[in-house]
C-alpha cells in the first residue's frame, strides 16, 4: 500500500506521476528508498564548482537533483533545464552563458519554483549581471509549447534524471524537438533499464518515484529518437545503478539498471560524405582534448577523420566555429563502405568502465551525492 505517495494526473496521459514525492515526501537524501540517486560523486571542473559556489544556499539544499549536466561551449546559448527544481542548476548555467545568453527553468512542482524564483533578483546582483538571464515556468516536460515556450528558441536543453518520470517519453522528445533551435542538441542523463519493465513495475509508486519504474529500455531510446527527428543519441557516459533495497530489489527481479548520458542532435540527416576535421581547442574546459561522446576524443590540433552524422553535427551546430574541416581536394568525399555505428549498449560500456575506473566528467545522471532525481 503506497496511499502516503498522492499523485495527480499527467495533462497528457492517463498514468498517474507521484509529484507530491519531490514536494512533500523527500525532505533530504535520508528520504530516499533506494540508492539509485546516490551513486558516488565524479570529478567537477574547477570553472563549475566555482559557479556552485555562488549558487544561494536554500537553492542547494532544496535542490533534489542528481549531479551535474553540462555539456560544452555555453557561452552566450539559450538553454532549458527540464525538471529545474529549485534552480541550481539554472543558476549554474546563467553564469557560463554570461549576460547575452539566457536560462529558462522548467518543473511542475510549485513549491520548488517559489525557491527559485525568490533568488532571481540576488543572483544576478552575485553575478554582476544588469539583468536576469535566468526565468521559470511552471509547466509539465511533455507540454513545453503549452507551457509558452516558443518553438526553434532553444541551443541546447538539458535535463537530469527526469524524463525517466514522464509516462510519455515520446512526446517529452518530440516537444524538446520543437522548442529546439535547428542544430539545436537535447543532452542529458537518465535511468535506463536493461529490458521493457513489467506492468508491475512500471506501476509500482515508490519505484517511479525513485527513477527506477518509469525507467527506458536503452534500445526504445533510440527508436523514439529517430521517429522524433533527432539525430542517433550518442553515449556519453554510463555507469550501474545499485538499488541497495532488498524489498525493491525483489521486485525487480533480473532487471539491471544504468545511469547514461547522452546526447541528441537537431540536424539535418543523410549526409554520407567523411571529412577529416581538426578541433581548433577553444572551448573552455576542454581546450586539450574535448571527450564528445564515449567513442570519440578530439585531441586539440590533430586530424580526425569522422562519418557525415558527425560532419552535420560538428558544421551545423554550435561546436562549428571550433573545427576546420579538411579532406583531399578542399571538399568532404563520400564514405567509403558503411560508416561504424555509434549506438554502444551502455551497459556494456558501464561494464568496462568499472572494471578500468571511474572516468573524470560532469556527465551522468546520479554522479552526485544530492537528493532524488
Amino acid at each position: 500500500d503506497h496511499s502516503e505517495f498522492p499523485s495527480i494526473f499527467c495533462p497528457c496521459s492517463l498514468e498517474l506521476i507521484p509529484q507530491d514525492y519531490y514536494s512533500k515526501v523527500l525532505k533530504s537524501t535520508s528520504d530516499l528508498k533506494s540508492n539509485v540517486c546516490m551513486t558516488p560523486t565524479q570529478p567537477i571542473p574547477a570553472f563549475i564548482r566555482d559557479a556552485l559556489k555562488k549558487v544561494h544556499p536554500e537553492v542547494t539544499a532544496k535542490y533534489y537533483g542528481c549531479g551535474l549536466v553540462v555539456p560544452e561551449c555555453l557561452e552566450g546559448c539559450r538553454i532549458l533545464d527540464l525538471g529545474s527544481g529549485s534552480g541550481r542548476d539554472c543558476y549554474m548555467l546563467s553564469q557560463l552563458v554570461g549576460e547575452k545568453g539566457h536560462v529558462t527553468g522548467i518543473d511542475m512542482t510549485e513549491d520548488q519554483l517559489k525557491v527559485a524564483q525568490t533568488y532571481v533578483d540576488y543572483h544576478m546582483k552575485e553575478f554582476g549581471f544588469k539583468k536576469p538571464n535566468v526565468d521559470f515556468v511552471q509547466g509539465y516536460i511533455e507540454s513545453l509549447t503549452d507551457a509558452g515556450l516558443e518553438k526553434n528558441s532553444y541551443d541546447i536543453i538539458i535535463s537530469n534524471c527526469v524524463v525517466n518520470l514522464s509516462p510519455d517519453k515520446k512526446r517529452v522528445l518530440s516537444e524538446a524537438y520543437s522548442v529546439l533551435k535547428d542544430g539545436g542538441e537535447l543532452y542529458f542523463s537518465d535511468v535506463y533499464s536493461s529490458a521493457r519493465l513489467t506492468e508491475e513495475i512500471k506501476n509500482h509508486k515508490v519505484l517511479w518515484g525513485e527513477c527506477i519504474g518509469g525507467a527506458l529500455w536503452w534500445k526504445d531510446l533510440l527508436q523514439l529518437a529517430e521517429e522524433v527527428g533527432f539525430s542517433p543519441p550518442r553515449l556519453v557516459t554510463a555507469k550501474i545503478i545499485t538499488i541497495d533495497n532488498k524489498e525493491l530489489e525483489a521486485l525487480l527481479g533480473g532487471f539491471r539498471f544504468v545511469s547514461a548520458t547522452y546526447r541528441l542532435f537537431k540536424v539535418p540527416k543523410g549526409n554520407t560524405k567523411s571529412c577529416q576535421v581538426i578541433y581548433n581547442g577553444d572551448i573552455r574546459g576542454v581546450e586539450n582534448s574535448f571527450p564528445f561522446d564515449c567513442q570519440l576524443t578530439f585531441k586539440a590540433n590533430e586530424v580526425v577523420k569522422v562519418d557525415g552524422e558527425m560532419v552535420s553535427i560538428l558544421t551545423g551546430t554550435r561546436f562549428a566555429s571550433s573545427f576546420t574541416c579538411q579532406s583531399p581536394g578542399g571538399s568532404c568525399e563520400p564514405s567509403g563502405g558503411k560508416p561504424e555505428s555509434s549506438v554502444v549498449d551502455p551497459f556494456e560500456l558501464a561494464d568496462r568502465e568499472d572494471q578500468q575506473g571511474p572516468a573524470s566528467t560532469t556527465g551522468g545522471c546520479c554522479s552526485t551525492k544530492s537528493g532524488c532525481c
